[in-house]
């Protein structure tokens, strides 16, 4: 593809910066990565964006249990979640924090005044159930929000609002049309049912007094604040210098490229309807796709910021983050619920990482270190077993598009993952140790020439899930390709005679692993 192809924009939800970030958050930055690096591996122009949501009430509460002001409170914590990108490797183009990003108070003024114009907002009187946990007004059917536990607070106050219920229609046809693609099928449905439903007005703005002040005050009413939802959605266009001017909101949101928030399945109903609705009375293109992830559980539990918690840092410093990013983009269905055990950590890192993938490097490597000098050997007669590895080698490309056109990237690594039980299953019936000790070199050679067409392969698709592994392997092998083939072409990349290394151990194996 051509740098003129239609951009990819892809972001997160950015999460409250009450407390430390939790492996659930860490699923949803991997998906969020493996979708961008993908996009650039195909050759599209990619923006990836992640950042906090600093203006809540959530953080003021934590502030204060804290001792020290907002402010403060949020920049200390918006550090752990920007630990975290390094740690896992994402490759975010920006990070914005809604507090401490210059832009961003412009653009929440600018989509508020773009609605206030087309006359989508008013100021009245509200009293009701509020939700914290949600940083929302519970509906009037509601006892206890179906997220949260902790009980509904009441709330009584004057406040402004936005007419949702003039878009209800709109939104729901166009999700019917796919013109707004929403990847979780539950997701889906409960959305669709919610729109089949006359919608209440939303309430968009927050008591100055309850907020302490701290918020995007609302123009020209200094007793309100902006709704932290509000303002924390306007981060997609912030992000881009919307309200500002700048040529990125231009080519990356009014453009025609694919606009992708990747968000867990508890948000869907802020992106899925309030969100479009705000962007159609500003005037502004909508999200083209929401991927939509389910919830990562602890023993059936799901994991949370302020409940039941799990800290993937520990993880990350234990098995690496390739071994972490595996088992969440592997074993957990990506717009399914799924339960993170230590124990099936353990068991995919030994048997799926370093007795299979790590296992075939080794085995192959240290065969052509046996019979060929640690050199590509040279092209053989074809095989029915060099048939079947290429087959396979060149249908893993198109396999893993296809996963990733279904938002299922556990689907693409297990193809990957096949790929790698194929070939040491050919290893295992090729024998090419037996044919070495026989002298039979050149039908060695084609076979293992054969077998490191495929780890080429399996590197550059790797590097999408596992960028530190597939890295890794790519450089070893990267050497070996003939300068005249392109970088894109998956087989007959090998010089004859090039150097290569005599092992590469990606996944060591633990200490007190039982294999």
């Amino acid at each position: 593809m051509s740098t003129s192809d239609p951009s990819v924009y892809v972001t997160t939800a950015i999460p409250f910066v009450n407390a430390r970030p939790h492996l659930g958050f860490a699923l949803e930055l991997c998906i969020a990565d493996a979708y961008a690096r993908h996009a650039r591996a195909r050759g599209r122009p990619v923006h990836f964006v992640n950042g906090t949501d600093d203006h809540s009430l959530k953080n003021v509460a934590a502030a204060e249990r804290a001792g020290v002001p907002p402010a403060q409170f949020v920049v200390k914590h918006a550090a752990a979640f920007r630990q975290l990108l390094a740690a896992l490797s994402i490759s975010i183009d920006s990070f914005i924090s809604t507090s401490q990003h210059p832009p961003h108070r412009p653009a929440v003024h600018a989509l508020r005044q773009a609605c206030a114009a087309r006359g989508d907002l008013y100021r009245a009187a509200y009293g009701g159930l509020y939700c914290l946990g949600c940083e929302r007004f519970a509906e009037p059917d509601e006892l206890q929000c179906a997220e949260h536990a902790a009980p509904l607070e009441r709330v009584s106050e004057e406040n402004w609002f936005f007419r949702l219920s003039r878009y209800g229609d709109l939104v729901r046809e166009r999700i019917e049309a796919g013109a707004l693609r929403i990847s979780h099928d539950g997701a889906r449905e409960e959305t669709l049912a919610l729109l089949r439903e006359p919608l209440r007005d939303l309430c968009v703005s927050r008591s100055a007094t309850r907020a302490h002040g701290w918020g995007v005050p609302v123009p020209g009413d200094p007793d309100q604040v902006i709704w932290v939802w509000f303002d924390a959605l306007a981060y997609y266009l912030s992000a881009l210098g919307y309200g500002i001017g700048d040529s990125a909101f231009e080519r990356h949101w009014q453009g025609d490229g694919r606009r992708v928030h990747v968000i867990g399945k508890g948000v869907t109903r802020f992106h899925a309807v309030f969100w479009p609705a705000i962007l159609e009375s500003a005037g502004l293109r909508w999200p083209s796709d929401l991927w939509v992830h389910g919830y990562l559980t602890l023993d059936g539990a799901k994991i949370s910021k302020s409940g039941r918690t799990l800290d993937p840092v520990p993880l990350i410093e234990e098995f690496g983050a390739d071994a972490l990013r595996y088992y969440l983009l592997r074993h957990i269905r990506t717009t399914r619920d799924g339960d993170f055990s230590r124990e099936r950590l353990e068991r995919a890192y030994d048997s799926e990482l370093a007795s299979g993938l790590g296992n075939l490097i080794n085995r192959v490597l240290g065969l052509v270190q046996r019979g060929h000098d640690c050199r590509v050997p040279a092209a053989g007669s074809r095989t029915t077993a060099i048939d079947e590895l290429q087959a396979a080698g060149l249908a893993l490309p198109s396999l893993i598009d296809a996963a990733f056109a279904r938002c299922a990237l556990d689907e693409g690594l297990h193809a990957l993952f096949e790929l790698i039980d194929t070939s040491n299953r050919v290893l295992d019936q090729t024998a090419p140790w037996h044919l070495i000790r026989s002298q039979r070199l050149e039908d060695s050679g084609a076979i293992l020439r054969a077998l490191l067409e495929v780890l080429i392969v399996i590197a550059r698709e790797l590097a999408v899930y596992l960028p530190g592994a597939g890295r890794r392997l790519h450089a070893a092998l990267a050497p070996l390709e003939q300068p005249s083939t392109p970088a894109c072409e998956p087989w007959r990349a090998l010089a004859t005679g090039a150097p290569l290394p005599p092992a590469l151990h990606l996944f060591p194996r633990r200490t007190g692993a039982v294999s």
